[in-house]
């Protein structure tokens, strides 16, 4: 009895999934026919394809398809320009992918992730490496992660598009990679970035190459949808550098690992020289600021504190000379990755404002023993101003 029971029941469990494979397909086919319907004219925009879209369809499930089956079907792999992947300095625009019909990974990605957020669908493009089987791709690669409804769920319009077989690209739809839940996904695609993963318990770099699936550390609690949270509120400078932490952590398993790694890292020193030369150029702006105020100082001594000014008023343009000069040192003082050019612009900035500070005290010093001498002299200037 207990064996026909199980029997039943395997066999009730896949009529039931094939019943629900079945209905999905429906759905699927319903979606496309009417997405294969656009007029091609409105195609060549990323922004017309999302207003067909819109139209046509409401729900996200709906609109998350629609843009997948257009793009599976219209956009050919470039083949000759596989190996030419740019993770980070990708200068073709959705809409030239449109124009030219062809693209590599992350042309398939930008662009299903440009109508995905044009139509309301939260999207993002996710960088890593792939794994068929035991043999880990040497190439990185480019897919999305969507939030459609409440849940994120994978997809991969390139995967979705065809294959590879025997150096020919073969053009042929793949329903695999629409919508795929992060704990399956895992075991094919690994993101540089655990956080794109999706998942409490991430596996290293090194269980995937290992064809790993399933983290072995059950200790390591990851929380992404914060960790989520806190990205989309970082800048794009804050992200590279909390990501960096995260990659260094994940472990580096191979030469993709640490090109990607190395490219962050490079473009967090790019930004850092940005900043440091931003904070050059206000300094000496700020230094400029100080030897005019300082110059007009100078000219109102030489003219004996005419018009007159009381004994506070004239100390307090000293001091705010003084303030101008010490903040443009402090934002010297801010600069970590130095050039040896703007280390020597640096240098010879930092001597020009301690000479002018030099003869500011100068002034000062001048200014007591003015003050002190002409008491009475100013005194009666003050007396007949009141007048």
């Amino acid at each position: 009895m207990k064996i026909k029971t199980i029997i039943i029941l395997m066999l009730s469990l896949l009529i039931y999934n094939h019943n629900l494979k079945s209905q999905t397909n429906k759905n699927f086919f319903k979606v496309d026919k009417v997405m294969l319907r656009i007029p091609d004219s409105m195609t060549y925009s990323s922004q017309n394809i999302a207003n067909y879209i819109n139209i046509k369809f409401h729900s996200q499930n709906d609109k998350a398809r629609a843009i997948y089956c257009w793009i599976t079907e219209s956009i050919q792999y470039d083949f000759d320009n596989m190996y030419a992947i740019d993770m980070y300095n990708s200068d073709i625009s959705s809409d030239e992918t449109l124009k030219s019909r062809k693209g590599i990974c992350t042309n398939y990605a930008n662009l299903y992730s440009d109508i995905a957020n044009k139509v309301g669908v939260k999207t993002y493009v996710i960088t890593g490496y792939t794994r068929k089987k035991k043999h880990v791709n040497q190439n990185p690669h480019a897919w999305c992660v969507s939030m459609i409804d409440t849940s994120w769920y994978m997809i991969d319009p390139t995967w979705g598009s065809g294959y590879i077989q025997n150096s020919n690209y073969i053009k042929k739809i793949n329903n695999n990679f629409f919508k795929i839940q992060p704990n399956s996904f895992i075991k094919s695609h690994i993101p540089f970035d655990p956080l794109w993963q999706f998942l409490n318990y991430p596996i290293t770099k090194q269980e995937f190459h290992h064809g790993t699936s399933k983290s072995k550390n059950e200790n390591l609690y990851f929380n992404f949808i914060d960790t989520l949270k806190i990205y989309e509120s970082q800048s794009n400078f804050n992200r590279l550098l909390s990501s960096s932490i995260r990659i260094e952590s994940n472990g580096i398993c191979c030469y993709l690992d640490y090109d990607n790694l190395s490219d962050i890292k490079f473009n967090i020193k790019v930004h850092y020289k940005k900043v440091d030369k931003e904070l050059f150029n206000s300094a000496a702006n700020q230094y400029k600021k100080g030897i005019f105020m300082l110059n007009e100082y100078i000219g109102y001594a030489n003219k004996y504190y005419v018009p007159y000014k009381s004994d506070s008023e004239i100390r307090q343009m000293l001091e705010d000379i003084r303030i101008t000069f010490n903040v443009a040192l402090q934002q010297l003082e801010k600069n970590k990755y130095l050039t040896s050019s703007l280390e020597n612009e640096i240098h010879q900035l930092k001597k020009s404002i301690n000479q002018a500070l030099v003869e500011l005290k100068k002034q000062k010093n001048s200014l007591d023993k003015y003050l002190e001498i002409a008491k009475k002299y100013r005194e009666t200037l003050s007396n007949s101003n009141e007048k």
